[in-house]
């Protein structure tokens, strides 16, 4: 039996995963793609954008997601369950993309296709890297090498690997190919540093691709034909020593908002509360007064896109939800975000 492709989309939050997923399903031609989506928190706002995209072939069977539990640390009990459910669809799928939580290391997921009873079905085509162009080249998730090791030598106790860089050299060391998104919000000058930044990090031969919201060609990123799962050892991890992977280290919560009036006038007041607590992402929904539109909000940083996607079904409530994902600080209490949130809707 032919083993089903498997792609694996990974990046921090925010780089454009589900933007490069919407992109490829909408050119995916007469190729039945099946997506696994996980989310990190307990809201699914991905899944929710990929099947209100109105694209012929996304239906609802075809998209499932694993909320609430990092793909990574849940192979047993999610990943393999779900992976069974696509492959009983008839007719099966032609490919499956799984979109992995901006928290995941995408080695633990690499691994269980190399379990026996994964193997006969299953093969990763390929681990596709999606990097955020502006984000590392404010230097937020990448270190200097030359530096820490200078400092290591006057110190052997300092640690300066933070979990964002652990993050990003984890997905950078399985990547098969990588995808600088966002380069229309960087100036050409700063694409060398940008790139010497990622390739670091790269494993020889990887290839980088520079992309605006995603956009490739699925010739291009689909049908790599890699076996990733045969080649593991090549792929460097922090955790190759038996390091647990712990995410203590952030954390999510829902905002529920009522309808609001001014989508611009809650942009400005969210653009603050990022600032102010540091905020990693908030995504999600809002339901605005007068508007049948469901509004959709992205934001990364102080970085903020917002747009209406699709109108909200009879049976929904009319209500705001965002997800907020942030580093885990000592004492954390979520009630002023929420609160700085729920104010700008006053």
């Amino acid at each position: 039996m032919q083993r089903i492709p498997t792609t694996v989309v990974t990046g921090f939050l925010g780089a454009g995963k589900t933007s490069l997923i919407r992109h490829l399903v909408a050119h995916k031609g007469d190729k039945r793609i099946a997506l696994l989506i996980n989310e990190f928190g307990d809201y699914g706002v991905d899944r929710e954008i990929v099947t209100g995209c109105g694209l012929e072939g996304c239906d609802e069977g075809d998209v499932i997601e694993l909320a609430n539990g990092c793909i990574c640390c849940t192979v047993a009990d999610d990943f393999l369950p779900s992976m069974q459910k696509l492959l009983a669809r008839d007719p099966a799928p032609d490919h499956i993309v799984i979109e992995t939580s901006g928290l995941a290391l995408p080695k633990p997921l690499i691994q269980a296709f190399a379990w026996p009873d994964v193997r006969a079905r299953l093969t990763v085509d390929g681990v596709l890297v999606v990097a955020d162009a502006p984000a590392i080249a404010a230097g937020r998730f990448a270190g200097d090498p030359e530096a820490v090791a200078a400092q290591r030598e006057g110190d052997a106790a300092i640690d300066h690997e933070t979990p964002l860089e652990e993050l990003f050299e984890e997905q950078l060391g399985s990547a098969d190919m990588v995808i600088v998104n966002k380069a229309e919000d960087v100036a050409p000058s700063l694409r060398p540093a940008i790139e010497a930044a990622i390739r670091r990090h790269l494993r020889p031969g990887v290839p980088l691709l520079w992309t605006a919201h995603g956009r490739i060609d699925p010739a291009v990123a689909l049908g790599l034909g890699i076996g990733a799962e045969d080649d593991l050892e090549s792929r460097h991890s922090h955790h190759d020593d038996g390091r647990a992977h712990d995410h203590d280290d952030f954390t999510s919560f829902v905002v529920e908002l009522p309808e609001i009036r001014d989508p611009a006038a809650l942009e400005r007041h969210l653009a603050q509360t990022i600032r102010a607590f540091d905020l990693l992402r908030v995504k999600g929904f809002l339901a605005v007064d007068g508007k049948p539109m469901r509004h959709v909000v992205q934001a990364v940083g102080d970085r903020i896109e917002r747009y209406y996607d699709r109108p909200w079904h009879a049976h929904e409530a009319r209500a705001g939800k965002l997800v907020v994902i942030t580093e885990h600080k000592l004492a954390f209490d979520p009630a002023p975000i929420a609160q700085a949130l729920q104010r700008a809707c006053a």
